[in-house]
């Protein structure tokens, strides 16, 4: 019999569910190509078969899972085309919607420190990798094109399953708060350009954890 998965959740249950299942892609509980098994998994984890659904459906519209009529889901394969798809657009869309969003408040920049000096503190992977995210939500907090914003969000979603590979690293991590540290110093020196030239940079670096994650969990034969 499985062991039941032990997860707390917040009110929005098949948000906290879809970055469950986000988690298991990553660690390969939920291998690709597998099909969903909807009562053995909402046993596991142990929340009813409706918002089990929603958080589906969620990872279904980011591509994470297929839908298949009269089959059911099942885990899409993570690539490396994929992965070089979502890092270049995010570099794309997260510099103009700072620079939409204006220079931060006190009270902004205050949030933005203490953001990333937990982010640099944790040993939790899944931690940095939500910590990181917040950081960068929290830069663009000011930006009033709600498409845009959409937009990103939903990147940082699909880029998680990946991200979750980069966080893993400590010289990574390090080197990500290092370069929000030039953003936050930039910004406080009212120098836009250079705060979005380090937040491209940033967007843009450290690509060879994630690369290096892909080929240990490709088969050789699919090395292409």
């Amino acid at each position: 019999m499985a062991r039941m998965l032990r997860v707390n959740f917040r009110p929005n249950i098949s948000e906290e569910l879809a970055n469950t299942l986000r988690d298991m892609i990553f660690g390969g509980q939920l291998a690709d190509g597998a099909r969903i098994n909807e009562v053995h998994l909402s046993a596991r984890l142990g929340v009813s078969r409706t918002p089990l659904r929603e958080a589906l459906a969620t990872l279904v519209a980011e591509e994470a899972l297929v839908s298949v009529p009269r089959r059911g889901f099942f885990v899409r394969e993570l690539t490396k085309k994929e992965f070089e798809d979502l890092y270049a657009i995010r570099s794309l869309l997260e510099p103009p919607a700072l620079r939409l969003s204006g220079f931060p408040s006190k009270d902004s920049f205050a949030r933005l420190e203490r953001i990333n000096e937990k982010m640099r503190a944790t040993d939790n992977t899944k931690d940095r990798t939500t910590l990181d995210q917040q950081w960068h939500l929290q830069l663009i907090s000011n930006c009033e094109n709600q498409v845009l914003i959409d937009l990103i969000t939903l990147f940082m979603r699909r880029f998680r399953r990946y991200g979750l590979a980069f966080a893993r690293e400590r010289k990574v991590i390090a080197a990500a708060n290092r370069e929000h540290i030039k953003i936050i110093n930039a910004l406080k020196h009212r120098d836009m350009a250079a705060a979005s030239d380090w937040l491209r940079r940033n967007l843009t670096s450290n690509k060879a954890p994630i690369l290096e994650w892909l080929e240990q969990r490709t088969p050789s034969e699919d090395k292409k």
